[in-house]
């Protein structure tokens, strides 16, 4: 019969609750989080979630007379860097909440 050792399962338990915890502060955090972002041109500005979704893209500059492929440049200039912002704050946000955790795997 093996033995079974329960300080190691209570420890392995309140482990993997504390991460449980911690990945719910991630999420509630991230979704809290609004990133916005103007094109180059300052005519469009981007609002992006945190976790990535777009939440409204607007126009903040005069149109003068820029062709609709130039504000289609705008635009897509404007929401590869919003996403790109969003993506730099994602990672910031998990370092600062897991940031004391080791990597799976990773050397000790």
């Amino acid at each position: 019969m093996r033995e079974i050792d329960e300080a190691w399962i209570e420890e392995a338990v309140t482990a993997y609750r504390r991460i449980e915890d911690r990945q719910a502060e991630f999420q509630r955090s991230l979704s809290a989080i609004e990133v916005s972002v103007r094109s180059p041109d300052g005519l469009i500005e981007v609002v992006v979630a945190g976790e990535g979704g777009v939440r409204n893209v607007a126009i903040v500059g005069a149109l003068r007379s820029q062709t609709s492929a130039e504000i289609n440049r705008s635009i897509q200039a404007a929401l590869h860097a919003a996403k790109d912002a969003a993506d730099w704050a994602r990672r910031r946000l998990h370092q600062e909440v897991f940031g004391d955790y080791p990597r799976l795997g990773g050397p000790s």
